[in-house]
């Protein structure tokens, strides 16, 4: 007669499947608690390069691409970049109960941006939101500012927003010049990343698909006109000088997270 199998394989089987259904869970619990915390953590309690560090990877994750190391570079004068002012000639964009429009501050902040730009040597062009220009428009970058809806919607509805393009031809220019603005926008303006808030439509903004393959391009949501009002109405200056410090990262390859 054979020897019976040993009832302790069976037994180590029951272990070992039990230990791995454990570690799955743990991993998933694991992911879960992460992308919750940095989609609706204030940055108020982490550090400031921490936070920006968080919004920089949750921002460029989006489109799968590494953010390129480039040397530094001074601008020169055929640097050229667009600066499309959200919703001017379609509309006023987003209503405040009192009347303020959402097409007045992308325009007064994209007017100061420009007037910064111009003072760094770049040749920039303002653009309205379904302007004829944007057709193949071949620039070194192309940056289109908006502001977040007026509506309260809870506490946490306050922060700034960046993305690029998901079909981007140049993703790695595109995600460094998105990296470029989530880094000195927060430095500026002190606001938090409001990475829970990017939307499909941000992601497939229609000028994306109509530039030159070859523009790297970003979008901006400067802040919420609800709980961040203070701060695009009352400071705008420091809104475009955190935006033009973006651009203006991006166009000299300066690296991030320097003061």
């Amino acid at each position: 007669m054979g020897t019976p199998p040993s009832s302790s394989e069976p037994v180590l089987g029951v272990v070992l499947s039990s230990v791995v259904r454990y570690l799955g869970v743990v991993f998933l619990v694991g992911v879960v608690i992460a992308t919750v915390f940095t989609m609706w953590t204030p940055t108020s309690i982490l550090p400031g390069s921490a936070a920006r560090d968080i919004a920089i990877a949750m921002a460029t994750r989006v489109s799968g691409a590494p953010v390129p190391v480039i040397p530094t570079a001074t601008p020169s004068s055929h640097e050229r970049v667009g600066l499309v002012v959200g919703h001017l000639d379609m509309g006023p964009g987003a209503v405040c109960p009192d009347g303020l429009q959402e097409v007045q501050i992308n325009l007064d902040v994209v007017k100061q941006v420009k007037a910064r730009l111009e003072v760094y040597g770049l040749n920039v062009d303002m653009l309205s939101e379904f302007d004829p220009d944007l057709n193949d428009y071949d620039a070194d970058a192309l940056v289109s500012i908006h502001s977040d809806s007026c509506e309260y919607i809870n506490e946490l509805a306050t922060g700034y927003k960046v993305t690029g393009s998901l079909a981007s031809q140049v993703p790695e220019k595109s995600n460094r010049l998105v990296s470029c603005l989530i880094d000195h926008y927060a430095r500026r303006t002190q606001m938090q990343f409001h990475a829970g808030s990017i939307t499909y439509d941000m992601q497939h903004y229609h000028a994306f698909s109509e530039i030159a393959a070859d523009t790297p391009a970003a979008i901006i949501e400067v802040g919420f006109m609800n709980l961040d009002r203070d701060m695009l109405v009352g400071q705008s200056d420091l809104v475009s000088q955190g935006v033009a410090d973006g651009i203006m990262c991006f166009v000299r390859g300066e690296p991030l997270g320097v003061p």
